[in-house]
């Protein structure tokens, strides 16, 4: 599920040029760009929790932080990158994820923890979140890119 997920974002990117990229329509929109770096962000922070059992350190935080809020700072962060800066980010990312996840078992998918709160969760709801997190995206992806298109 996640190497199909990721095969159909790929595609619905695959001929943006840079210009597209950074489009934002509207304050508080997010552009192409800063979408495709909170799926890398996501996935990087999941790997963590999961085959870590950590979260970000501050210096990851530093690094990550914008891409995973979204806010201000990734509306200036990221722009003037190329298709091929994203597109890197996001492949190494998934081949660090698939070499740890050939390592685990099922019953490490179903491995209870806690969040800080209290609230439980397992390995599978983390990846499974990954994917579902970049599906929703990769609809405000294809939004941007009809609103671009009629423009």
């Amino acid at each position: 599920m996640l190497e199909h997920s990721r095969s159909v974002t790929l595609n619905d990117v695959k001929e943006l040029q840079t210009s597209e990229l950074d489009y934002i329509e509207g304050a508080g929109g997010n552009s192409i760009g800063a979408l495709l770096a909170h799926i890398a962000a996501i996935e990087k922070v999941h790997q963590l929790i999961s085959f870590e059992d950590r979260d970000f350190t501050e210096e990851e935080w530093q690094q990550w932080g914008a891409a995973i809020e979204l806010g201000d700072e990734a509306r200036s962060e990221f722009q003037g990158r190329t298709l091929a800066d994203y597109l890197t980010g996001l492949e190494q990312l998934r081949s660090a994820t698939l070499d740890k996840l050939r390592t685990k078992d099922d019953s490490w998918l179903y491995e209870e923890r806690y969040w800080p709160n209290g609230v439980p969760y397992n390995n599978y709801y983390l990846w499974f979140h990954v994917m579902e997190d970049e599906i929703n995206h990769r609809g405000q992806i294809r939004t941007i890119k009809r609103r671009l298109r009629k423009g």
